[in-house]
């Protein structure tokens, strides 16, 4: 078998000899340029479509949320055209929660079919502002609807003072296991200056006035001081006791001064002192509303904020932002005072 290559034929020449009778298959053509065009074009379509539904889902996201909370289904009747509300206050009374519950308590006093609303509380309490805030609200609500109490594990300090906004037509009930009280207001306050000493470390702020710095850990706090926070502090208290002097009817202002000692109390030591009005779970606190609102077929339903098909998307690929750590540390150290029952540190203000 000869292995020589055979060569062309010669321009003008005879034509090339082939041994076996047949030439040899021609080669594969390149690909064609249209095939990777298509591919191209629909990388192109593709990545537009997504960077619009991107956009799309934010912008329905940022308008959606300024309309207010969902509606979900609780509970009842689901063809009845009225409706009882369950609004639900848990954990810290802190932003950035603080307005999504705003959001909802509007919700609730705009809607027309909803005839009365359940004030459902589990939370130890927050900051001042926060509380009163809410309270604010609730008073708009209860004055035009009906509103009850439905008491959780605990329902402490801003607790209580929330609670209070359903007015003093209304019935509060706390489970058997329920704490409550707390009466009081608390600044957090942290003194190291023996740590300091031992680590060499001294502050020394420049400062404008004498009471900028009236609450730094590194030194003690001056008579002058003390007094300037416990007139704070006293302002503060005297509006909670104000609060509920106006919401129990069945509590003057001495009495309700005798129980704001700062202690927890439980359902039972609650309801003699009139706290509270009944011991029950929160089915039977619906059920005392809806005949409240002498209803014989109410839908219960609850407000929630879902989790968006954005914030699945984006929300576990977000690159943790270093001046955001900084905003963080600064906002744990800014003096609060705050409507809590805690025995450990101050909870950081979350951020949206």
């Amino acid at each position: 078998m000869n292995s020589n290559p055979i060569p062309p034929p010669m321009p003008g020449g005879p034509p090339a000899y082939f041994p076996y009778g047949s030439p040899p298959p021609p080669p594969h053509p390149p690909a064609p340029k249209s095939r990777f065009k298509s591919w191209l074009c629909y990388s192109i379509l593709m990545s537009s479509l997504l960077a619009n539904l991107t956009m799309y889902l934010s912008w329905k996201d940022y308008f959606s949320s300024a309309e207010g909370p969902g509606e979900k289904f609780h509970s009842g009747e689901r063809t009845a055209k009225d409706k009882l509300a369950v609004i639900r206050i848990s954990g810290t009374i802190m932003p950035p929660f603080t307005s999504r519950i705003l959001k909802t308590i509007q919700a609730a006093r705009d809607d027309d079919n909803v005839k009365g609303v359940l004030l459902a509380v589990n939370s130890p309490g927050g900051f001042v502002t926060d509380s009163h805030q809410i309270y604010h609200q609730l008073k708009k609500l209860s004055d035009k609807k009906p509103v009850y109490v439905s008491m959780g594990s605990m329902a402490a300090s801003g607790g209580v003072y929330v609670s209070m906004g359903a007015g003093d037509g209304a019935k509060i009930f706390a489970e058997p296991t329920t704490w409550t009280g707390s009466i009081g207001v608390i600044i957090p306050h942290y003194e190291v200056t023996d740590l300091a000493e031992k680590v060499g470390f001294r502050a020394a702020p420049l400062k404008t006035g004498e009471f900028k710095d009236a609450l730094s850990p590194f030194r003690e706090m001056t008579d002058r001081e003390r007094a300037l926070w416990e007139n704070i502090l006293n302002q503060s208290f005297e509006q909670f006791l104000q609060v509920i002097d106006e919401n129990r009817a069945n509590l003057d202002l001495e009495q309700v001064r005798a129980l704001a000692t700062g202690q927890i109390y439980t359902a039972k030591d609650a309801q003699a002192n009139g706290l509270i009005d009944e011991i029950g779970f929160e089915d039977e606190a619906l059920a005392a509303l809806q005949q409240k609102t002498g209803l014989t077929k109410a839908r219960v339903v609850t407000y929630e904020y879902p989790i968006t098909l954005l914030d699945a998307l984006l929300g576990s690929v977000k690159a943790p932002d270093p001046m955001a750590q900084w905003q963080a540390l600064f906002e744990a150290s800014v003096p609060r005072a705050m409507y809590l029952f805690s025995a450990g540190p101050v909870p950081p203000v979350a951020t949206p």
